[in-house]
């Protein structure tokens, strides 16, 4: 939970939190990376994931109740608005480690960009205040394992055809 220690850098994770809303930033590289490489698998599994991610984020939620750290505890105060849902897992980790591990794929020579990216998005839900590290962490879990097998499942449709990665 943010406690105001480095206020010099509360603007960057707030901008953080806000971009990875809805993996909203993720849709945006993958639809760039189509474009330049006018190949739309990338789009196409990166929504996809991002999307499925953040679903199955939702109805975990729903189905485990976690209070939000600011929900619990009075001070200190949250950077952004506090959503109104249950904590666990991190939806914002979810959907970045989906798009991360998807760029990865079809990206490989800028993974470390791709998840220093989804790395600091996740963080930033910690120090802005709405989410603990454990909502996070299993966040990037679910993240990770929903795009690896979306991606498993667009290689055996498209054998033969051009893979994720080449």
């Amino acid at each position: 939970m943010h406690h105001r220690a480095g206020r010099w850098l509360d603007w960057l994770f707030e901008t953080l939190s806000r971009i990875g809303t809805l993996g909203a930033i993720w849709i945006a590289i993958a639809l760039i990376l189509a474009l330049v490489w006018q190949r739309w698998g990338v789009l196409i599994v990166t929504a996809a994931s991002v999307a499925t991610a953040d679903i199955v984020a939702t109805g975990l939620k729903s189905a485990i109740d976690v209070q939000r750290p600011s929900s619990r505890y009075a001070t200190p105060h949250t950077l952004v608005p506090a959503p109104h849902d249950h904590s666990f897992p991190s939806g914002h980790a979810a959907t970045s480690f989906a798009g991360a591990t998807v760029l990865s794929a079809y990206a490989p020579r800028v993974w470390p960009a791709w998840f220093l990216l989804a790395v600091a998005i996740a963080f930033s839900r910690v120090y802005v205040g709405v989410h603990y590290p454990l909502d996070v962490v299993a966040g990037a879990v679910l993240g990770v394992v929903t795009a690896l097998l979306l991606l498993a499942v667009d290689r055996r449709r498209s054998r033969g055809g051009m893979q994720a990665g080449r």
